[in-house]
């Protein structure tokens, strides 16, 4: 997976695209985000770590920490779901097809990766997923549950955004939820469709958000001031 420098444009995926071309856009696109500077704001932040669960974690989004390790969670459940995914791809998937869920798997173990390392001691412990509803043997089931996953990670995103502070974390999770909105486009575009349902995308409250992930994750998770 290559990287760019900050600032750096990834090209759009839309119907036209060749096979190439969103391969290089998902490249491109995957690792563009302003990690020094998330990670020094993290050093600086006065808020204390997640309230300890003995079953699970709960989430205060009364703190930009909460909020990041809301996204954080989201991030380990969609590098699991890639990640078992590739592990024993579906039959009859192209070479076109097997490169894009590689690349979607590359983001999404960054993406976990860089929330993990900006929050430190401060980040939730790892999620148990649950993918017991999910055929992986199957293209249909897998490439819909990742439109699910992507479509809810672009959500889960805007609706958050309102509830950080810090102008160095939104500045990053805007970068993230770009990337997130390709990865739901070339999903859709594997799927027979390049268009997305509306022409905005949605904006959930953590709470909903978190209600569609929950068939998908076995570790209990509570929010607060959300």
């Amino acid at each position: 997976m290559s990287t760019h420098p900050p600032g750096s444009e990834p090209e759009s995926a839309g119907s036209g695209s060749t096979p190439a071309t969103r391969r290089d856009f998902l490249k491109r696109s995957g690792t563009a985000l302003a990690a020094a500077g998330l990670l020094a704001a993290c050093e600086d932040d006065p808020t204390g770590p997640m309230m300890p669960e003995p079953d699970g974690v709960t989430l205060d989004f009364s703190s930009d920490l909460g909020v990041l390790n809301y996204a954080y969670a989201l991030e380990q459940l969609e590098a699991a779901f890639y990640i078992q995914v590739l592990a024993s791809l579906y039959p009859g998937a192209t070479a076109e097809e097997e490169q894009a869920l590689r690349d979607l798997r590359d983001h999404e173990v960054a993406h976990r990766d860089f929330l993990a390392a900006a929050l430190g001691s401060e980040a939730i412990p790892a999620l148990s997923p649950d993918f017991g509803a999910v055929d992986f043997g199957s293209r249909a089931s897998v490439l819909s549950t990742a439109q699910t996953f992507e479509d809810l990670g672009v959500s889960a995103y805007n609706g958050a955004g309102r509830y950080l502070v810090e102008p160095s974390f939104l500045e990053v999770a805007g970068k993230i939820v770009s990337v997130e909105a390709r990865h739901a486009s070339v999903v859709r575009t594997l799927m027979g469709s390049s268009f997305a349902p509306s022409a905005f995308d949605d904006a959930l409250p953590p709470g909903d958000v978190l209600a569609a992930a929950d068939p998908f994750i076995e570790t209990s998770i509570t929010l607060i001031n959300a």
